[in-house]
This record gives structure tokens, C-alpha cells and sequence, in this order.
């Protein structure tokens, strides 16, 4: 999300997260909470660790608050990317009543 790549590999944690954030489709979002709810592990604190240094390769625009609020400092590139995918927003945040995905396709 706008820093460069750790080096390294993301660890076993984070390559499920990515792998989950990948799937969730557009124009739908997941909070960090809901990731870590569906995955049955970690916290929302520890999702936001995995995509600040390894989310810049997924669609890291669909992981939000649980307010719908996107990333800190990304807002912007957020409402571009959900403005082109169709996702539901009510002002400046997605909503989270017609837009939250659940893991299921």
C-alpha cells in the first residue's frame, strides 16, 4: 500500500490473509476484523500488520474498518478503486450493510 516490499517471504499468517483478500470480490469489502473472524485467528491488529507490509500486491482497497472507513492516508486511492468497481458507499466510506462480504461466493 504504498511501501516497498519487506524482503523476505510473508509468513504462513500472512500468506492466508493475502490469499483471502484476493478472493474477496469487487465492488465488496471485508474489515480487518471480519478477516480475522473468518480465518479463526489473529485480530483485527494483526491483519492491518500483514497488509501494511505485504497488502501493496492484492486488492488491499477492500480491507476496511469496521465503519467502512478505508486505510489512513489512502483515502483517495480508495474511492477511485470503489468508485470503478461499483462498491456501495455512503459519503467517503463503503457501506458496510450492502458492501461487507462474507467469504462466501
Amino acid at each position: 500500500m504504498g511501501r516497498p516490499e519487506p524482503e523476505g517471504h510473508p509468513t504462513p499468517y500472512a500468506e492466508v490473509v493475502l490469499d483471502l483478500v484476493e478472493r474477496i470480490p469487487p465492488g465488496r469489502v471485508m474489515s480487518y476484523g471480519d478477516i480475522a473472524e473468518y480465518l479463526g485467528e489473529g485480530g483485527p491488529r494483526q491483519v492491518g500488520r500483514v497488509m501494511s507490509l505485504w497488502g501493496g500486491g492484492v486488492p488491499w482497497w477492500r480491507v476496511v474498518h469496521a465503519d467502512g472507513t478505508p486505510p489512513p492516508g489512502h483515502e483517495q486511492r480508495c474511492l477511485t478503486h470503489w468508485r470503478q468497481e461499483g462498491t456501495p458507499l455512503r459519503g467517503a466510506r463503503a457501506d458496510m450493510r450492502v458492501a461487507r462480504w462474507d467469504g462466501q461466493s
